[in-house]
């Protein structure tokens, strides 16, 4: 079980590996949208995205013989990229199950941090199948994606570092916005806020694949009808995690929803005002912070990745800035 303590723990072993990444603001959107909006820049990190804190903590939380055999993953990208990166500094072989369909420069950059890739059809084959297959015929340790304590507890430093930073700059009341797949960076979060009454934690999903969000509306999980159709790739999840779900629905506000056209259009506003790229997935928090309606007037959001292919953030810039 996830708690306050264990991210404390991910925390103190992720010191001097992984970036504090900055929280940005950009005057000139504040007042184009009229709220106060402060971006955790976590496509800054290590890889690209908040998810080399996961890995890490995963990883360096084994005990040393069984670190020792390896690791694997299954991930569209970001996972992939925090998990092999982290196993190269620990000297560890990885193996990492991805789409076929992944972004390509996620999967070149997954084979260049030294992981062996096995792509797969996500329409056909199962992906959880095809893990525990390797794991079982090489004898490694899967690092989920987000159903881990330890992954979860590596995503929750980011909660922590938002605290101390919102903190020194006066601000103690904010509704804070998570991109959210399986839900392992918002139920972290939301772990890390809970002893600050003052932050309300939101999850941000692409429409048509918003599982968390009805599920926290309805107390229980729900599915995705289709496995793939948004530009969002890397938040595209069937259904809540088992491990996030239940913490989630007892410590976050609600659910926001974004269209891909609004996740492009933040993608744009990144760029121009905070000169930051990211992605689509990691773009839909800043997107709901600036087209949700129902929001007070400080918003604190994460960026969550810049893993973006060239010609995704072409249209992005060339539609909206």
């Amino acid at each position: 079980m996830t708690s306050l303590a264990l991210i404390t723990a991910a925390a103190d072993r992720l010191s001097g590996h992984a970036r504090v990444t900055p929280l940005l603001n950009a005057p000139l959107l504040d007042a184009a949208f009229g709220r106060r909006i402060l971006v955790k820049a976590e496509n800054l990190q290590l890889t690209g995205s908040f998810k080399f804190r996961g890995a890490w903590s995963a990883i360096s939380a084994l005990p040393p013989e069984t670190r020792a055999k390896g690791v694997l993953a299954f991930s569209s990208g970001n996972h992939a990229q925090g998990v092999a990166l982290a196993a190269r500094m620990h000297g560890i072989a990885a193996v990492v199950v991805m789409p076929a369909d992944a972004p390509t420069v996620k999967i070149a950059n997954t084979r260049a941090y030294g992981a062996e890739v096995v792509l797969y059809d996500r329409s056909t084959q199962d992906r959880d199948a095809i893990g525990e297959r390797l794991t079982a015929q090489r004898n490694l340790t899967l690092i989920r994606p987000y159903d881990d304590a330890q992954v979860i507890a590596g995503q929750g430093t980011i909660g922590l570092e938002i605290a101390a930073q919102a903190a020194a700059l006066g601000i103690h009341d904010a509704a804070v916005i998570a991109c959210c797949g399986g839900g392992g960076l918002s139920a972290g979060i939301a772990l890390a806020l809970e002893p600050h009454i003052g932050f309300r934690l939101h999850t941000a999903e692409p429409a048509g694949f918003d599982d968390m969000a009805r599920s926290l509306a309805t107390g229980t999980p729900q599915t995705n009808p289709q496995p793939t159709g948004s530009i969002c790739d890397a938040i595209l999840t069937p259904a809540p995690g088992k491990l996030t779900f239940p913490i989630l629905h007892h410590l976050a506000k609600g659910g926001l929803v974004v269209t891909d056209d609004q996740a492009l259009h933040a993608m744009a506003l990144a760029f121009t005002h905070l000169r930051i790229v990211l992605e689509p997935g990691g773009a839909v928090a800043l997107a709901a912070a600036l087209f949700s309606p129902d929001l007070p007037d400080t918003v604190i959001v994460t960026a969550s990745g810049g893993n973006v292919d060239p010609a995704t953030h072409r249209l992005a810039l060339d539609r909206f800035a």
